[in-house]
């Protein structure tokens, strides 16, 4: 992973952490072992980045309700 795609990486946990209202170890714990860290976010770092921030948040929580990470 290069610095860049690390940066967002770590700026879509602590967004995530501040919505969800828990701990970004939480967050990262959710994220990767449902697969959507290296299978979703890693991956489509090139298009993820250009979302704005909200919408990013929005796609994010959404998939992870889709993953049984989060109750509907």
């Amino acid at each position: 992973m290069d610095k860049k795609t690390l940066e967002f990486v770590t700026y879509c946990i602590s967004k995530l952490a501040q919505r969800l209202k828990l701990s970004q170890r939480e967050v990262y714990d959710r994220l990767h072992k449902s697969g959507i860290l290296y299978g979703y976010i890693v991956p489509s770092y090139d298009v993820l980045h250009t979302f704005s921030s909200r919408y990013l948040m929005d796609d994010l929580t959404d998939y992870m309700r889709e993953k049984g990470v989060l109750p509907q």
